[in-house]
């Protein structure tokens, strides 16, 4: 494992274990348009050898009106399930850049049960630039029965959170830039408002790691309590549409934080809405 949080690991223990039984690898790789970059096809091209792809647009309340929202548990279960994922494997999972989108799934994992899940430090960029393996062949697929054991307690919804702006109960780390948090810079999606919820804490999930890896946790401990984060405290995470947020998450988690839940519906959700208070500005 890496040594400084419990939840990754470095590319050297990831190419010693290609292929031992028990691991599942997965690229949960999702990009912003403005990105320019497409998960699947990148996948298609590359990936690490024995790694399925996990499509967060897929693996998602299909009914729902915002973006790649946590299914189901039967959902999920039946979703991973069929990409031979077992709840009692060593999943280690990627994306490209290393703490973008991985997180995310790592954080539905653990919300559906599974607490073997790790993100590979570094990311698929960095393992494609050192040279390891990677193939473009289609990785065979054993499907499985995965069993699902839900924790509600770890996710916020809306009504949570209307409660928590209104008395302060729990804070509130907000993960997008600080030209989206302050209002200053359009949100990239239509009708969507700009700004932020009263009381959120901007903690900008890009700072939460350099060059693909994860800070170290005095510097990832500073960068939290200096955007105004009291350790001690309960904490909700939000983002754009919940996947950033699970950097935040990973990040109080390697600090021993474990009082804290990711809205799932996030800014899309919040800022969508007509009725819900919104603040520019810094503070």
């Amino acid at each position: 494992m890496a040594q400084d949080s419990p939840f990754t690991v470095d590319a050297d223990w990831l190419q010693q274990r290609l292929g031992q039984p028990g691991l599942s690898i997965v690229d949960a790789s999702w990009y912003l348009p403005a990105q320019k970059r497409d998960g699947r096809d990148e996948y298609d091209a590359a990936h690490i050898p024995g790694a399925v792809f996990f499509d967060h647009d897929l693996v998602s309340d299909q009914d729902s009106t915002l973006p790649h929202t946590l299914p189901s548990p039967q959902d999920f279960a039946q979703y991973v399930g069929t990409m031979g994922v077992s709840a009692d494997d060593t999943i280690v999972v990627y994306d490209g850049p290393g703490f973008f989108s991985a997180p995310r799934a790592w954080w539905m994992f653990r919300v559906m049960g599974v607490f073997q899940v790790y993100v590979l430090d570094g990311g698929f960029d960095r393992w494609k630039a050192a040279g390891r393996p990677v193939t473009d062949d289609k990785t065979r697929i054993a499907p499985c029965v995965f069993h699902a054991d839900f924790d509600a307690s770890r996710v916020a919804g809306l009504a949570d959170m209307r409660r928590i702006v209104g008395n302060g109960e729990s804070q509130i780390a907000d993960a997008r830039g600080p030209g989206r948090f302050a209002g200053s810079e359009p949100e990239p999606r239509a009708g969507i408002r700009s700004g932020h919820m009263p009381g959120a804490k901007n903690v900008p999930a890009s700072l939460l790691s350099k060059d693909g890896e994860l800070l170290p946790k005095d510097q990832l401990a500073k960068l939290i309590t200096d955007a105004g984060i009291d350790l001690g405290k309960p904490v909700v995470t939000s983002c754009g549409s919940g996947i950033t947020a699970a950097v935040i998450t990973l990040a109080l988690e390697s600090l021993g934080h474990t009082d804290n839940r990711l809205y799932d519906g996030s800014w899309t959700e919040w800022g969508g809405l007509a009725d819900t208070p919104v603040v520019t500005g810094k503070e």
